[in-house]
């Protein structure tokens, strides 16, 4: 098979594959409705241990915070200051929930962190990245929506559980997104002379959950 069959074949895979994983998270998504973001089965959490439970668990059973946190960790491979991007994010996700917490709004959060998705996810498709600095920019503006929506789970909480919710979440986030950095950098390091980038492929995917979200949060 000639370098261009291959190549075709492959994209042909990838679309595929992205359009399999696209209607796979539409179900997975009317799935996840039904189930609470936090590990406390819907109640506030009331001690240090449910509330920093709680803030581990949220970024992880929340399927587009947890495709934006690992696409931030992606984004950030082969950045002169790569760490630097995530920390920026889950620095406002904090302010983001001080927000909710002061009861002031920000209005159609779940919409812009479904978009929030889409622009990173399509960011790691583009061969041009920007540099460190607007991605730090753009991850604490997405941040601040994200911390906004966490803030819902810990309303009415005590200050031990919200402290211990807090750090919960900001561990969580920081370590998912330095693990995708490690794994993209290494990963990158074996496939640079690859003719399908991985990179693509994951901000395909990323992009699917966007959409998938977006269109809920729309539609509901």
């Amino acid at each position: 098979m000639s370098k261009d069959r291959r190549y075709a074949f492959l994209n042909l895979l990838l679309s595929r594959a992205v359009i399999a994983f696209f209607v796979l998270i539409s179900t997975l998504l009317c799935a996840q409705r039904a189930i609470a973001h936090h590990a406390t089965g819907g109640k506030t959490p009331s001690n240090f241990f449910e509330g920093f439970l709680s803030g581990l668990a949220h970024p992880l059973l929340g399927l587009d915070h947890f495709a934006f946190v690992v696409a931030i960790g992606l984004l950030a491979v082969g950045q002169v200051r790569g760490a630097f991007i995530p920390a920026g994010f889950v620095s406002a996700a904090l302010a983001g929930t001080g927000i909710h917490l002061l009861k002031l709004d920000l209005p159609a959060s779940e919409i812009a962190i479904a978009g929030s998705v889409i622009v990173f996810g399509a960011l790691l498709v583009t061969p041009n990245k920007p540099n460190w600095l607007i991605l730090t920019a753009l991850g604490a503006i997405a941040g601040l929506f994200h911390g906004y929506a966490y803030g819902e789970a810990i309303v009415g909480a005590g200050m031990t559980p919200l402290v211990a919710y807090l750090l919960g979440f900001t561990l969580i986030q920081y370590g998912v997104a330095l693990v995708a950095l490690l794994i993209g950098s290494a990963v990158s390091r074996k496939s640079a002379t690859q003719p399908l980038s991985w990179q693509r492929f994951a901000g395909l995917v990323i992009c699917s959950i966007g959409v998938v979200f977006l269109g809920n949060s729309i539609l509901s």
